[in-house]
């Protein structure tokens, strides 16, 4: 179906025909400028008027013109047959902590020693290709929560925009509450019994407006269960001038707030020592049940607008053609 965005446009049709009268008045006064190009047209307009048959051609190719542009501004669009979308899954949200503590080196991957952030991205990454079916979204969260990517069904996109993040873009400190407070906000319009929000940390909130306990709470509320997920390896060896010690890298990690907000919620609180528990983890995550929904219709469409257009331009040339033939003449 042919659809324009803009049809109001169409009552610029008359423009010319309301520019002509208006200018066959002024013809009898003295031209206050003389323009060269404007005079040179003139000419060649007044060459075709005494061809003719030429003269109705040009006249029919400059009405064509402009109605040809009319419709390329109006935005035609080609709307096409309803395509069904998936009508189960979950709304489900990832609150990923990008702050300063993500930077530390204690996973491993492929025996090479890597970030956690790296290890998250790669593990995620590979949950979302699984969740066919779920409507997925992505906050980072450091000093204070943005929302990365909105609920969306297109998972290339959100891996894209996950494997974008870096540490520190959000701050350093680690904003806990804010970050489910604003997963509420997103979550809030969606059906409920169908939102989830899995929030992965390495810290302790240090940082934000709302405490974590309080957001856990209004998230009850609302219906949204939360999954926590702490993550940080428990021993690392440390080397000094004074030999190898061993530390625990995760010792800032509140599991006791973690696994409060997942009992508030419903939801369960998981620990990642390493690439491998994380990966696990979301595989059981994975076995969580989906929930029917609403069945909701996509309509594709597709802009035409460079059709019109590109007959407007053919046009032009077709009238420039003419008035250099009549020149000539």
């Amino acid at each position: 179906m042919l659809t324009f965005e803009w049809p109001w446009l169409f009552i610029l049709l008359p423009v010319p025909i309301i520019y002509r009268l208006v200018r066959s008045r002024a013809e009898a006064t003295t031209p206050a400028l003389k323009v060269p190009v404007y005079s040179a047209l003139s000419r060649n307009v007044a060459v075709l008027k005494n061809g003719g048959g030429w003269h109705w051609l040009a006249l029919a190719l400059l009405t064509a013109t402009w109605i040809a542009l009319l419709a390329a501004a109006a935005r035609p669009t080609w709307v096409g047959d309803p395509i069904a979308i998936p009508s189960t899954g979950r709304d489900l949200l990832m609150a990923v902590d990008i702050s300063g503590s993500m930077q530390e080196t204690d996973m491993q991957i492929g025996g090479n020693t890597v970030d956690r952030l790296t290890a998250v991205k790669q593990v995620i990454g590979e949950f979302v290709e699984r969740r066919q079916g779920d409507r997925m979204g992505l906050i980072l969260f450091g000093t204070r929560p943005y929302l990365q990517t909105p609920l969306t069904f297109d998972r290339e996109t959100l891996n894209v925009l996950l494997n974008e993040a870096q540490i520190g873009f959000a701050g350093d400190r680690t904003a806990i509450g804010d970050a489910i407070g604003l997963a509420v906000k997103r979550l809030q319009p969606r059906p409920k019994n169908h939102r989830v929000l899995i929030l992965l940390t390495d810290g302790a909130n240090s940082a934000g407006r709302v405490k974590p306990l309080e957001a856990a709470d209004i998230a009850a509320r609302e219906g949204i269960v939360i999954h926590t997920i702490g993550i940080g390896a428990e021993v690392k060896l440390e080397r000094s001038l004074f030999g190898t010690r061993r530390i625990n890298p995760s010792s800032d990690l509140d599991e006791a707030t973690l696994t409060a907000i997942a009992e508030k919620t419903g939801g369960q609180y998981f620990r990642a020592r390493n690439p491998e528990e994380l990966e696990t983890i979301y595989r059981r995550l994975d076995q969580l049940e989906p929930v029917a929904q609403e069945a909701e219709t996509l309509r594709p469409t597709k802009a035409l607008f460079y059709w019109p257009l590109g007959f407007a331009l053919l046009c032009s040339f077709a009238m420039a053609a003419l008035a250099n033939r009549g020149d000539n003449s």
